[in-house]
């Protein structure tokens, strides 16, 4: 069986394409969306009314519709000829400008794109959501797939009993009968139609309010409510930062953040709904290693920065994430300080280093470019710029621009003109060497960096005083005290000079170093010797093993590997004394544990059976393909994937996440 959706639609639908945006102008859609379960060869039945009007006379207008069939076509209620050619809906009419026309039409959809149900023929989370960046909304909802053109999408959604509906804007109203449930949502501005958005699924919300009093709605799992504040920790504190420091209020009626099974990517910031993956929902240990915050304050900056402005075209493609990078940047540095943002620019700067150097540095406005470039060199970008024209002239000129085009289209030019108006100075040179070059500007970066007290230290890490003058004067090694005395204030400096020292055991004072180090109570510190430090010297393995009592998933992951590596005699006890965690949400603790445990003679024998099994289990298509990926590697290494396994890989090769496809179908091909 297979869930499938049963859209019934009265669309009030005015719609647009930059190829049409002169001749007709669609602005509005009204939806009634019916989710039934049926047979797995049934297709999606919607039924469909728009209203637009014509702006030049024309004898043809047209909708982006893939694979669809048609029926009942009309305009103003009669019949009207059309052509479906499997990639658009083309209507033949002779329509002429200042009247008021209406289309209605049925139609059947089977969505290979845009639209995933997880979870209906497993034992997964039963969900339906949708993702349509690119050119993808047109797979299950007849739209515009070209993004100039704006549109109102307002969505009423029929799900069943138990299961919440979701879609962009405010929920207007909530029927409720026998089998369904009713969810009227209304958006009060337009959109691209790649921003339309809805998830179906079984949820709890909690909700906050901003300062302007903007509703914050936050959605997690049934079960997960002592995972609800560190998944979403600083989302207030992040959009009322965000709204003063952009200066323009947020433009939508609310904001929703929902996590879905299997997601794509990290997040996408659909128009006041944003969808990120579930592999961010955490515990308040997990968040000390990975968290949610910075894709949240990605995501929410996009409803400025794409949302509000959209690009006309992949050239201007760091407008939306360019931006959001660097305003997200801003708002963990509103939380975590400016040294985190400091070390957040030096860590991008050696990512575009390393691109440089392997010959991948391109134009910000080549629409091919990578997203590094966009993403990462457009923050610097505006980094940069900001150091150049100041505070206060940059703020106004990004509140121009937004206020100026807000609802509309945008180019780089747009940008740059209201930075130029407002400062009164000539970018020309600045967009030369930053936007159009494909040259990386290093100078001004190491320029930029070196502002910073932990960015300029993190550069010249490996000539540092703590660690190249190892002597003092009377050619005498430094004292050991010299390791505590490094700056407490941010765990990137030490973290830098503990990798350095870690490659240097032959100073006589190595060992009393790393033994200070061990005495930290800072978490980060210490992770790094437990990731870092692979080979354990005996004179440290009773300090080495504490960090298996750290509160981080990532340290106990790394240390109980190097410890069952370096000192097979005492598996037994590291194996003890992990067997009951389970790490991050993709198990990454209880996945090595259990492939240790297996491979570990006369460990716990009489439960192996019941341990393949359940590693076994971990690779089926119930969880989520992070776990999933890890099941299968674990596996294979240990030469244990059986046919139930091969299955699962078999399966994973049709799975819509490129990685988990690719990873089975490389690993199908060696265990054949």
């Amino acid at each position: 069986m297979k869930h499938f959706c049963y859209c019934f639609f009265f669309l009030f639908f005015i719609v647009g394409s930059a190829q049409q945006t002169d001749i007709v102008d669609f602005k509005r859609v009204e939806a009634v969306i019916l989710f039934n379960q049926i047979d797995v060869d049934s297709t999606v039945f919607n039924s469909y009314k728009m209203s637009f009007d014509i702006l030049k006379q024309t004898d043809s207008i047209y909708l982006d519709a893939i694979d669809m069939r048609f029926k009942n076509v009309t305009i103003n209620k009669k019949p009207v000829n059309y052509k479906n050619d499997g990639k658009k809906l083309i209507l033949y009419h002779d329509f002429k400008p200042y009247e008021d026309y209406r289309l209605d039409f049925v139609f059947f959809a089977s969505p290979k794109k845009a639209m995933y149900f997880v979870g209906w023929e497993n034992e997964a989370r039963n969900q339906i959501w949708t993702q349509g960046q690119g050119k993808y909304t047109s797979n299950w909802l007849p739209s515009i797939d070209d993004m100039n053109d704006k549109i109102e999408f307002d969505l009423t959604i029929a799900a069943p009993k138990g299961y919440k509906a979701i879609a962009n804007g405010k929920m207007k109203l909530k029927l409720e009968s026998s089998n369904y449930n009713l969810w009227e949502y209304d958006m009060k501005q337009p959109m691209s139609s790649y921003l339309v958005a809805l998830v179906i699924g079984k949820y709890e919300k909690r909700t906050e309010f901003s300062k302007s009093g903007i509703p914050l709605e936050m959605y997690y799992y049934p079960g997960d409510s002592d995972k609800f504040e560190p998944t979403y920790r600083y989302t207030k504190r992040m959009f009322d930062f965000l709204e003063e420091e952009i200066g323009v209020p947020y433009s939508w009626q609310n904001y929703k953040q929902v996590p879905v099974h299997d997601f794509l990517y990290a997040g996408m910031e659909n128009t006041s709904l944003t969808i990120f993956a579930d592999t961010f929902v955490t515990d308040s240990i997990g968040f000390v290693d990975r968290n949610y915050v910075n894709v949240n304050a990605h995501e929410l900056a996009h409803q400025w920065f794409g949302d509000l402005v959209t690009e006309t075209s992949g050239i201007h493609h760091w407008l939306h994430e360019g931006f959001a990078t660097y305003y997200a940047l801003l708002a963990e540095k509103e939380v975590f300080g400016e040294d985190y943002y400091y070390w957040k620019l030096y860590e991008s700067a050696q990512q575009l280093l390393a691109q440089d150097e392997a010959g991948g540095s391109t134009s910000l406005l080549n629409p091919k470019s990578s997203s590094l470039t966009f993403y990462q060199k457009g923050a610097w970008v505006l980094h940069v710029l900001r150091e150049m024209v100041g505070d206060e002239v940059f703020k106004v000129a990004v509140k121009n621009y937004l206020t100026k085009h807000q609802f509309r289209n945008v180019e780089t030019d747009d940008f740059i003109s209201e930075v130029e108006a407002v400062s009164g100075k000539d970018l020309k040179d600045f967009v030369s060497v930053w936007l159009s070059s494909k040259d990386l500007p290093k100078k001004e970066m190491y320029e930029s960096l070196i502002k910073n007290e932990t960015a300029a230290f993190l550069i010249t890490a490996e000539d540092n005083p703590y660690l190249s003058y190892r002597k003092d004067d009377n050619d005498e090694y430094i004292p050991s005290s010299l390791v505590n005395e490094l700056p407490e204030g941010f765990h990137a400096t030490r973290s830098a000079v503990i990798e350095e020292l870690l490659k240097k055991p032959e100073y006589p004072t190595y060992k009393d170093l790393i033994k200070e180090v061990f005495q930290s109570n800072d978490i980060k510190t210490r992770q790094t010797i437990a990731q870092n430090l692979s080979e354990i010297p005996l004179a440290l393995k009773e300090d080495y093993e504490t960090l298996l009592n750290d509160k981080s998933y990532a340290t106990v992951e790394a240390a109980l590997y190097h410890l069952w590596s370096n000192f097979p005699e005492d598996r037994f006890k590291y194996l003890d004394r992990t067997k009951d965690v389970v790490g991050f949400s993709d198990k990454n603790v209880r996945l090595l544990w259990l492939t240790l445990s297996l491979v570990t003679p006369e460990y716990l024998s009489e439960d192996k059976k019941q341990m393949y099994q359940e590693l076994l289990e971990y690779s089926s298509s119930r969880y989520g393909y992070n776990i999933r990926e890890q099941a299968f590697t674990y596996l294979n290494s240990i030469n244990a994937c059986n046919d139930f396994c091969k299955e699962n890989l078999k399966d994973a090769t049709k799975h819509h996440n490129w990685r988990l496809q690719k990873l089975a179908k490389s690993l199908l091909n060696k265990n054949q």
